[in-house]
């Protein structure tokens, strides 16, 4: 029986240390489903781990791609599906850790089946939304995909907000000449490890101190530096996201840097909200404090693999 110890939460609740703790103790590697922390050029604003974090415990999708790349969650879960192959060649424990709620769905449930799209229908759809922005990624859903449009304007309108999610919608119309929605459900996806699923939460005017905290620190290591070197880039979408958008915009003037930095906490305490809403959706997970001991959910670990041996 292999298994895949799953660690998730919101931003700033400390799963690359509890990660380490783990991987240390069922000697293990971590998959990270970080999804911006994969960018080699995004170091201080993605809170990716340091030096002496990845020394401590081995860990994969970690500066692995360039922001110049277009690397969907399509391409992460086949990635990530083959490298946990890999992994249980050698070991029954793998630990999968990362904020980013649809890239943890994509490895514990999978996507649905779809064509491959031309490389020049990928960068059509690129260039168009680089020229007009979410609005032509938009209309383009709504005219292609009427009733998937409609769907998300009523149960799930974040995802119209979403760049990647918008381009990956309107790339497969454009590129099957039909409706994304008409791959939906059409495949059961099987996976090859039991998952164990863990969550760390805190009160959350302290889980707002740590977000505030933790962009201090980010200002303070130098993340201004960081994204004026990424100007060139900075219509990319790997760029349009939080602690990079808004220092953009002191960097193009249109705003103080005392204001960035506020926005980029305001915007942050939102995401992780947002992160909690999606992650509690899944009844599964066990949810402890983040300043529990590891010790604790070890043992919580090792009784979910005990019983899930009991049962087979």
């Amino acid at each position: 029986m292999k298994y895949l110890i799953v660690i998730v939460g919101p931003t700033a609740i400390g799963k690359t240390a509890m990660s380490i703790q783990l991987a240390q103790h069922f000697d293990c590697e971590i998959v990270s489903c970080d999804s911006r922390q994969f960018y080699r050029e995004m170091h201080i604003g993605t809170a990716a781990p340091t030096i002496e974090e990845l020394s401590a415990a081995k860990h994969h999708f970690i500066h692995n791609r360039s922001v110049t790349e277009n690397y969907t969650v399509g391409d992460f879960e086949k990635e990530a599906i083959a490298k946990l192959e890999e992994l249980y060649v050698e070991k029954d424990f793998a630990i999968l850790v990362g904020g980013s709620g649809l890239y943890v769905d994509a490895v514990l449930k999978g996507f649905d089946a779809f064509p491959e799209i031309e490389n020049a229908i990928r960068d059509l759809v690129s260039n168009q939304y680089n020229q007009h922005g979410l609005p032509y990624l938009q209309e383009q859903l709504q005219e292609k995909d009427p009733a998937y449009f409609d769907k998300l304007t009523v149960e799930n309108p974040q995802t119209l907000l979403n760049p990647q999610r918008m381009m990956r919608f309107v790339e497969v119309c454009l590129g099957t000449g039909k409706p994304y929605s008409s791959f939906l459900n059409q495949k059961k996806n099987t996976r090859t490890f039991t998952p164990i699923v863990i969550g760390l939460e805190a009160e959350r005017n302290l889980m707002y101190d740590r977000i505030n905290q933790r962009v201090d620190l980010m200002i303070a290591a130098g993340l201004l530096e960081e994204v004026k070197n990424l100007v060139s880039y900075k219509n990319l979408n790997a760029l349009q996201t939080v602690g990079y958008k808004e220092l953009f915009d002191c960097i193009d003037e249109k705003i103080s840097l005392p204001f960035a930095i506020e926005e980029i906490k305001k915007n942050t305490r939102r995401f992780a909200k947002r992160q909690l809403t999606w992650f509690k959706r899944n009844e599964d997970t066990k949810w402890f404090d983040f300043q529990t001991d590891s010790k604790e959910i070890i043992k919580h670990i090792e009784t979910k693999r005990n019983n899930t041996n009991f049962t087979n």
